[in-house]
């Protein structure tokens, strides 16, 4: 469903403050794959998937999506094939429009619209059944704006909209680091359960080590705008945060990983 070929970016080129986020990183998951990714701070996590979502253009290499090239295509419409949820709950929704105004933005992201604007009985009721699978309520508050919404009302909100549409790769951008540990644990639980209900390929980054063990069916840890280690199956289930991180040592030639990644 995705493959990258030895993907490069360079920031600030040919200055003093110029840095290889990417180092021709190559990269495949298979249809339905659910990896996730980790790494310290600079090690070209979140530059890997703004390189997937088109939020710049790279440097070299080549990026394919469901078999087509999308290397050049700009980020809005690969917007059609992709769902994105950020780290900040803020992002993704349109705080001043109702619930289900949100919703309908986007069910109906990348297809043709007239003058008329309105959300139908129809609709209404298909969101009501949507939102009633988070658990959280908002099916009874869906002409709420979505300002006056929670922290972790507003990311599940914005997991369901990245979601409507069954996107051919969901990105999900360290989506629980900005909420309090319970509320993370019941937005990473709904993503588990709309990824595996849809059958979704996701890339996740997260800092939370026992979360990228937990989640997914692989594993993969960046460091230097590489990746450095891939692990599937026997060998991720098997595995410890005490074994990933003495692996990472290993892989990256440090001693220690960096505070942010040891205190999650």
């Amino acid at each position: 469903m995705l493959e990258l070929k030895e993907i490069t970016k360079t920031f600030h080129p040919g200055t003093v403050n110029a840095r290889r986020a990417l180092d021709r990183l190559s990269l495949t998951l298979e249809e339905g794959e659910f990896v996730t990714v980790i790494g310290g701070n600079g090690a070209g996590k979140s530059t890997l998937l703004n390189a997937v979502a088109g939020a710049f253009p790279i440097d070299g290499g080549q990026i394919l999506l469901d078999g087509q090239d999308v290397t050049h295509m700009p980020e809005h419409r690969r917007a059609a094939f992709l769902g994105r949820v950020f780290q900040d709950p803020m992002m993704g929704t349109a705080p001043t429009m109702q619930i289900d105004e949100n919703l309908a933005l986007a069910a109906r992201r990348g297809r043709r619209r007239g003058l008329k604007w309105g959300v139908t009985r129809a609709e209404r009721e298909e969101y009501r059944a949507l939102l009633a699978g988070l658990g959280l309520g908002l099916e009874d508050r869906m002409s709420a704006k979505v300002g006056l919404l929670s922290g972790g009302q507003r990311q599940a909100l914005t997991l369901l909209m990245a979601t409507v549409r069954r996107p051919k790769l969901l990105l999900l951008d360290e989506h629980t680091a900005a909420l309090d540990p319970k509320t993370a644990g019941k937005v990473l639980e709904l993503s588990q359960q709309i990824v595996r209900r849809d059958g979704l390929t996701t890339l996740m980054i997260t800092h939370n080590m026992k979360d990228a063990i937990a989640c997914g069916s692989r594993l993969i840890m960046m460091d230097g705008g590489r990746i450095v280690l891939d692990l599937a199956g026997e060998e991720k289930r098997r595995l410890t945060v005490a074994d990933l991180l003495e692996r990472f040592s290993a892989a990256s030639g440090r001693e220690e990983a960096e505070d942010k990644l040891l205190l999650s």
